[in-house]
């Protein structure tokens, strides 16, 4: 079962999955009859514009925003470094971040002369992990296992299941997989439940 109570905040850019990773999260509290509220804040550009998921689950959820406040969220998923500093202010003291590693350069960057590697933003986790700002960090190379699982686009479902392995929560596989039948078109369901293995497994 899911945590009774667990706010979710998914940082990434555009055409990245992020949009279908906060479905899938809210699709799985759905079908263990936990109420969920879900919102995305996605920036100017469709594809390198930020993207944030905001996904909210209780046991009994009143009418509130559906927006995580500063300071509370209990997960962070990032799919690159530099968004995943940028929402840390969402996370609450304690929290887990899952992370890919490799960065993905903003439109910003390529118009500008500075390099953007994601060391110095990784550095910055990792030293925010020692300080006991983050409970739990979480990187994962995200390039290596979606080159063995043949697909660039299966990131999203990598990091969903980092990060159940994570929470401790691998025996949700079962409810992330029906998840997965209800939002994946036929042809990549099995690639995706696939890559929920090999997250959960890296």
């Amino acid at each position: 079962m899911s945590t009774p109570s667990l706010d979710i905040v998914v940082a990434g850019v555009g055409g990245q999955g992020t949009v279908l990773a906060s479905k899938l999260l809210a699709q799985a509290a759905l079908i263990e009859s936990l109420s969920v509220r879900t919102a995305e804040t996605i920036g100017m550009a469709q594809r390198g514009g930020s993207v944030l998921g905001h996904v909210r689950i209780r046991a009994d959820l009143p009418a509130a925003s559906p927006l995580v406040p500063l300071n509370a969220a209990d997960l962070l998923i990032g799919f690159e470094p530099a968004e995943t500093v940028r929402a840390l202010p969402y996370l609450r003291e304690g929290g887990t971040v899952v992370t890919a590693h490799k960065p993905v350069e903003p439109v910003s960057a390529t118009l500008g002369d500075a390099a953007y590697d994601g060391t110095a933003e990784v550095a910055y986790l990792r030293s925010c992990e020692g300080a006991g700002r983050i409970g739990r960090l979480v990187l994962v190379d995200g390039d290596a296992l979606c080159e063995k699982l043949g697909s660039t686009k299966v990131l999203n479902v990598v990091l969903i299941g980092a990060a159940l392995k994570a929470q401790n929560r691998e025996s949700a596989r079962e409810t992330y997989e029906q998840a997965i039948e209800s939002l994946v078109k036929p042809r990549f369901r099995a690639l995706n439940k696939q890559a929920l293995a090999e997250g959960m497994s890296a």
